[in-house]
């Protein structure tokens, strides 16, 4: 039998900052290839230091976090293309019953894509979240696939500066969309959790976290004098080396970088193989 082929655009919104992430989501593209011995190819569009935009002849889409505010690029070329590429994708999938184009958003893509549907309020932290933190799973996040074989709650590496707090219920409503996963509570902390995932459409989701994050990019971050002394200002040391020792915990980031974009590319290709 032939090969099925997955034709993926992925979009870098990272403005030449130096991440991580990129290398995160080509290992986990490439891994993928591998396992499930299919013909995936993948093009990387460099969408605000260059203005790249993938067109619609993709079969999946996946966007990177970034730096920078999500707010102030109101308006710009680049952010104006990114959301008309999202139109297209829904434009797209509504027309066709079978063959559906698929969209992950994270971090910064993911807090464009909010404001974008105004889903809630998108402000900036009181200080940078920076390191490895529980994420718990609404009702809603239990049953969607996307997270079937994670943990609840489960980890993920959060690296922001800004949030999406204050859920617009009527927005949700109207968009159908759903509320998947929200930040830990913390009861001695009186501030509005942020959410931490959205199913925007049946084909586009985003996180506000990294599921493309490893023990190996993790490290590096921790290692670095700025990054250390962050987390032991704000959460003590104890907390930066329980992190340290925990990235290669396979309850942890492990698990969920082998779960979370591996079920969303699973969930393109069975539409292919299907259509």
């Amino acid at each position: 039998m032939d090969k099925f082929r997955l034709k993926v655009a992925v979009i870098d919104l990272n403005n030449g900052a130096p991440n991580q992430g990129m290398r995160g989501i080509q290992e986990i593209l490439s891994r993928f290839k591998e396992e499930h011995n299919i013909d995936l190819s993948f093009d990387i569009f460099d969408l605000r230091q260059k203005g790249e935009i993938p067109g619609i002849d993709y079969d999946a889409y996946i966007s990177s976090g970034g730096p920078g505010s999500p707010v102030e690029s109101k308006g710009e070329k680049w952010e104006n293309d990114f959301f008309h590429l999202l139109d297209q994708i829904e434009a797209f999938n509504e027309a066709n019953d079978e063959q559906k184009k698929y969209a992950f958003l994270i971090c910064h893509s993911f807090q464009l894509a909010c404001r974008k549907y105004n889903l809630g309020n998108v402000t900036e932290r009181r200080s940078n979240a920076f390191g490895i933190f529980p994420i718990t799973l609404t009702e809603e996040g239990e049953k969607d696939e996307i997270f079937d074989g994670i943990t609840n709650p489960f980890f993920s590496v959060d690296s922001r500066d800004w949030q999406v707090i204050e859920p617009n219920l009527e927005a949700f409503e109207a968009k159908g969309a759903k509320l998947l996963a929200i930040e830990k509570e913390r009861k001695h902390v009186n501030l509005e959790r942020c959410m931490m995932s959205i199913r925007f459409t049946n084909e586009i989701i985003g996180t506000q976290f990294h599921p493309e994050a490893d023990p190996v990019g993790m490290k590096m971050y921790l290692l670095q004098d700025e990054k250390k002394k962050v987390i032991i200002d704000t959460h003590g040391e104890e907390k930066y080396f329980d992190m340290l020792n925990s990235l290669d915990d396979p309850a942890r980031i492990v698990l969920t970088q082998s779960v979370i974009l591996p079920n969303f590319l699973n969930k393109a290709i069975g539409n292919l193989q299907e259509a």
